[in-house]
């Protein structure tokens, strides 16, 4: 295989910052080839599809791939509960004579956000203030999924490390928070802190299984 295309079906568009901790178990797990992502952007299409199954499909028909990610927020349900509909959404796509490539459930405990709350240097980078000196307060990394509304927290982080005040800050926070996190995923090099968290470590034991069974892994040039 000379390059790996996956597609990310997620909840929403703030959840694309999920794509560089996809990228990044990709490779840390050996995959040697080129990798392309993409991101199933349905908000745009005329009818946009409602249930889980017919997003799968969609996706796949526009975005096809190599491999499909289908991202779900736990919230408050059970991580098994969230595995389940993703699986079932599956199968019914799979009756509709779909073909589906290898599949991966990414469900991060509360919401993607906590999977973000540990890299000081690279949030006050996000923020575009780099050489900050504000007192920035990170949960402790063994507690992130257990954060009753980890999105709040990373908000408020990005503005204080913005050291904005006043108007300046109320307009950040309104209007540039959001690419701030998207960018604080893209300046993050390292992930491998989240494999405290038991939900990160499923995905990632998900991650080698798949690349195990479709030898990914040290791929020969000829191949």
């Amino acid at each position: 295989m000379k390059e790996l295309c996956y597609t990310f079906l997620s909840d929403g568009s703030s959840d694309k910052a999920l794509m560089s901790v996809l990228t990044w178990l990709l490779q840390v797990n050996q995959v040697e080839c080129a990798i392309q992502s993409q991101w199933a952007d349905l908000r745009r299409l005329r009818e946009p599809p409602k249930t889980l199954s017919l997003r799968i499909i969609k996706s796949l028909e526009l975005y096809p791939c190599d491999l499909l990610f289908v991202h779900r927020d736990s919230q408050r349900e059970p991580r098994e509960k969230r595995v389940t509909e993703i699986q079932e959404a599956l199968k019914e796509a799979l009756q509709l004579s779909v073909k589906v490539p290898p599949t991966v459930c990414v469900i991060p405990i509360r919401m993607q956000e906590a999977w973000l709350l540990f890299d000081k240097v690279a949030l006050r980078k996000a923020a575009g203030n780099p050489y900050g000196h504000q007192s920035l307060e990170l949960p402790d990394i063994h507690k992130l999924e257990q954060l009753p509304d980890p999105k709040d927290i990373l908000h408020e982080l990005i503005c204080k490390a913005s050291g904005l005040t006043g108007r300046r800050l109320k307009q950040f926070s309104s209007d540039k928070v959001n690419g701030c996190i998207h960018r604080l995923a893209e300046l993050i090099n390292d992930f491998s802190p989240l494999r405290a968290l038991s939900a990160f470590q499923a995905l990632e034991t998900e991650i080698k299984e798949v690349i195990e069974i479709q030898s990914w892994c040290f791929e020969s040039e000829d191949n």
